[in-house]
């Protein structure tokens, strides 16, 4: 595995591969098993993987979440070295922003919705970093979670909008034996909480109402920003320890 820093460096590599097949999974690191379906689903379908580990600061509204995100670089390149990932891409602040983040990317309806109503500025700055990468790497293929469905459903926007030749992959969430979906905030969460944490996949499968939710997991410890039901499926966003976890699931 190559581990590129430099945009340039990595374009002059893949320009060798013009005529196979690039996959992509982007990650901001602490890499659990959620990512490596991801790779190892990209590594199946495709010529060459492309793994980046950039830790976006433009789509975090609260630098206290920024400066306690899980942070683990050299056991993440041990894992994708396992993985036989043919190239890592671990850029900087201003290898990826020599604008300074005065150019931007902005979606006007779904992403002021669900967790774009308490996260300002959170999806304009996930989907200019992810119109980055996919610029600069020019994969067939691209992989995202279901975990993260708001944002996958805008970035496959965004791809359309800008008719983008390139096919994003929605992979299943992968989940903890407690049924918490896999997250890299995980790792903050304390023995009792992640006790505590399953209730929130529980609930929001259940038969109660959105509001029933709010108001079970309010009394059982969380903080809820939201529980709502878009067309079939339930979103919810809620605070533990003021560790933040999403989910969503078919209803």
């Amino acid at each position: 595995m190559k581990n590129i820093s430099q945009i340039v460096e990595l374009k002059i590599e893949l320009r060798q591969f013009a005529d196979l097949s690039v996959g992509f999974v982007p990650t901001m690191g602490a890499l659990h098993q959620g990512h490596i379906s991801l790779i190892e689903r990209a590594k199946k379908e495709n010529d060459i993987v492309v793994v980046s580990v950039f830790l976006n600061p433009t789509q975090f509204d609260n630098k206290n979440d920024l400066t306690n995100y899980p942070s683990s670089l050299k056991d993440d390149i041990v894992i994708l070295e396992k993985l036989n990932v043919d190239y890592l891409f671990t850029p900087s602040y201003g290898e990826m922003y020599p604008d300074d983040f005065t150019y931007k990317i902005e979606e006007t309806s779904f992403s002021k919705k669900l967790c774009g109503k308490s996260r300002k500025g959170h999806f304009s700055g996930m989907l200019t970093v992810v119109m980055k990468l996919l610029n600069i790497i020019k994969p067939v293929r691209a992989y995202f979670g279901e975990k993260d469905r708001q944002q996958l459903l805008l970035i496959r926007g965004m791809v359309d909008a800008f008719f983008m030749d390139i096919k994003i992959v929605a992979s299943p969430t992968v989940r903890e034996s407690n049924g918490l979906a896999m997250s890299s905030r995980n790792r903050r969460l304390s023995s009792d909480d992640k006790k505590n944490a399953d209730l929130f996949p529980v609930l929001l499968k259940s038969k109660k109402s959105d509001s029933e939710i709010i108001d079970e997991l309010n009394k059982s410890g969380f903080r809820t920003d939201y529980v709502e039901t878009l067309d079939g499926i339930r979103y919810g966003a809620v605070f533990l320890s003021n560790i933040r976890l999403i989910d969503n699931v078919e209803i």
